[in-house]
């Protein structure tokens, strides 16, 4: 197999990581919002904490560590993460608004939402009253999506932006 054979291959499968992620991205909001006014509900409504619930967060959970695998991959074998560093150098990527978004920013505030999405799921897991469980979630899965939502490269965003899907 030659070495065009092989870039066609790569070029392929980035594309369709890239559509995989960008679907995953909508799964997981999908969920974020659920998961937030399920948590919401209980919290004002004073309900037990349901399997449900537990089952909400932990699918979101597992979306969210997919989306990071897939996202860590695109990142290292990608133009614009490692590659971007790699060819440019730290601070000519630094300077450029487009190119720190996607080395830096992007990767930097998703790992934190993903974090804040893990441990939500892990304060749910305690032995503590269903009220605060409720809370707590919500706090916490609520941040994740702030900080999702400022860090994904939505259309509307100059240089920035990805397809919807």
């Amino acid at each position: 197999m030659g070495p065009f054979v092989k870039s066609i291959k790569f070029i392929y499968m980035y594309t369709g990581l890239l559509h995989l992620h960008s679907f995953i991205r909508w799964v997981i909001l999908i969920l974020e919002l659920v998961v937030i006014y399920k948590s919401y509900s209980g919290m004002t409504a004073r309900r037990a904490f349901t399997t449900g619930d537990k089952k909400a967060g932990l699918f979101l959970m597992i979306s969210a560590h997919t989306q990071l695998l897939v996202g860590i991959y695109l990142y290292l074998a990608g133009p614009w993460g490692l590659a971007n560093i790699q060819n440019l150098g730290f601070g000519e990527v630094m300077k450029d608004h487009v190119a720190r978004f996607y080395a830096v920013e992007h990767i930097f505030g998703m790992l934190v939402a993903i974090v804040l999405i893990t441990i939500g799921r892990g304060v749910v897991k305690k032995k503590i009253p269903d009220a605060a469980k409720h809370k707590r979630a919500f706090w916490f899965f609520l941040i994740a999506l702030v900080i999702m939502l400022a860090t994904i490269p939505w259309p509307s965003r100059a240089g920035i932006a990805r397809p919807w899907f």
